[in-house]
């Protein structure tokens, strides 16, 4: 898969690329990270890419020649998805990762300042993409959190097959308590599910601590979670420990 990462600051990006799970992808040919700087595709002799907004307000905009400039450049003519980063777009989840990883080529603008010219959305952008309900001096940062999560869904970029579905969000559930060695340490013992080797216990085991940590932390969650009658009743005993004030996440029921 290709990204087409557009950008005021492309150094911002070359640890993130360098390091870990993005490093190997890149070294495997799975994952191709092309960084464009915008400031290049201006064409004043100070290379300006920002100004002033029309109508007066703090702060600067970044200006629309260099971006269109930049981006029809680059993807001569090709329709690909379009992402651009902003406090204004939806809300990036784990299934968006999972269908953007579905496209060969994706470009990523990530705005700047106070944001971008209006028209880079109504001549560029498909997508408008926010990470969380926060304000970033940049758009780079969500633009790496997009690009780690997208990545994980690119076949054999990691290393455990199963390690994406499973994880959280995925189902639509947070994914529950996990433990490896020591089996006991501080007088705290790994359930004892989890040591006996029936796979199809520990597969229901996790399936109810997943449930349990979800009901105890993002409860908005279970509305459009696929749960079977008996994990629906799972929630109504759930929903009497904590009544009782039970709310422990790792004693998951079986």
């Amino acid at each position: 898969m290709r990204f087409e990462i557009f950008t005021l600051f492309p150094a911002m990006f070359e640890s993130v690329l360098s390091e870990s799970i993005l490093k190997r992808a890149r070294e495997r040919g799975l994952l191709q990270v092309n960084l464009h700087n915008i400031r290049d595709y201006a064409t004043d002799k100070h290379r300006v890419t920002d100004e002033p907004p029309y109508g007066g307000g703090g702060g600067m905009l970044l200006k629309v020649e260099p971006i269109v400039r930049a981006v029809e450049s680059v993807l001569q003519g090709e329709r690909v998805p379009i992402v651009l980063t902003t406090p204004q777009g939806e809300r990036f989840t784990q299934r968006m990762a999972a269908d953007f990883a579905q496209y060969p080529r994706l470009a990523i603008i990530c705005g700047r300042y106070e944001g971008v010219d209006e028209r880079v959305r109504q001549l560029l952008v498909t997508h408008e993409v926010s990470i969380g309900d926060y304000v970033l001096s940049g758009g780079e940062l969500a633009a790496m959190v997009m690009l780690d999560a997208i990545a994980r869904h690119i076949p054999n970029v990691l290393g455990n097959a199963e390690s994406a579905p499973n994880d959280s969000f995925s189902s639509g559930l947070l994914e529950g308590a996990q433990y490896t060695r020591p089996p006991e340490f501080r007088g705290l013992r790994v359930p004892e599910v989890l040591l006996q080797g029936d796979h199809g216990a520990v597969a229901r085991w996790r399936r109810a601590s997943a449930i349990r940590r979800t009901w105890l932390r993002r409860p908005e969650l279970l509305l459009n979670a696929p749960l079977s009658d008996a994990e629906r009743y799972l929630l109504g005993e759930l929903a009497d420990e904590l009544a009782r004030g039970v709310r422990s996440e790792t004693d998951a029921l079986p």
